[in-house]
């Protein structure tokens, strides 16, 4: 068995810390197996495809690497909260993407809500990048900034007209790409739910309901509020 390895990067100019877990999983194949049995349904949330709850284990499997990341990468020594944790595929065709689901998007304004995805696509898969609003130069959103950024975002879109029908991809006019990570094998990225950040969907990336074929992740929010 290979052990987890953890790097820290700092994304963009605000320097905000994203750690990146290699070798993250002891066995995901087992993970890939029992998503395989799992009954995906379509999400409540803004999530573009269907999610399906996790093994029972599959936390305390990984607290051993993710305790560390949360008390030395971000400083969290009090006890943490598991908001939600699911398997999860991108599959909602881009002709039918909201507004929401067509920019850069933040998961949480509070300072204490942590975000975690992990690849389970073997061949490796599109993976997640990190934005820059250019017109205000924020790279996170927290409560004292929401109102700005939300005004000078609407003014964006009348300005440059809404986005095309498609994943985020890269820089556009409104939003800069400060950096992209990705989707290798049982990799995970651990980080801060107020960063802009997008699935990187390129125009080929599969879309599918099927775990064997899809853009399988494991995706988990943590709130230390």
């Amino acid at each position: 068995m290979t052990l987890p390895t953890v790097t820290v990067c700092r994304v963009g100019a605000e320097g905000e810390p994203v750690a990146v877990v290699e070798n993250f999983a002891p066995d995901p194949e087992y993970l890939r197996k029992d998503s395989a049995m799992r009954c995906f349904q379509a999400s409540d949330d803004h999530y573009p495809g269907v999610k399906a709850p996790v093994s029972e284990d599959y936390l305390a499997r990984q607290w051993g690497v993710l305790a560390p990341v949360f008390r030395d990468v971000f400083g969290i020594t009090d006890k943490i909260s598991v908001l939600d944790v699911t398997y999860a595929l991108v599959a909602d065709p881009r002709a039918v993407l909201t507004l929401e689901q067509r920019i850069p998007h933040v998961d949480a304004l509070q300072p204490g809500r942590l975000a975690l995805i992990h690849y389970l696509v073997p061949a490796g898969v599109d993976g997640t990048a990190f934005f820059r609003h250019r017109s205000t130069g924020f790279e996170t959103i927290d409560p004292a900034r929401s109102a700005v950024y939300f005004t000078k975002l609407n003014e964006d879109l009348r300005t440059h007209g809404q986005p095309p029908d498609a994943y985020p991809d890269g820089s556009t006019p409104i939003f800069e790409q400060t950096r992209h990570f990705e989707g290798r094998y049982n990799r995970a990225l651990i980080y801060r739910g107020r960063l802009l950040h997008s699935g990187a969907i390129s125009a080929t990336g599969a879309l599918s309901t099927d775990p064997a074929t899809g853009r399988l992740t494991i995706t988990g929010f943590f709130a230390a509020d």
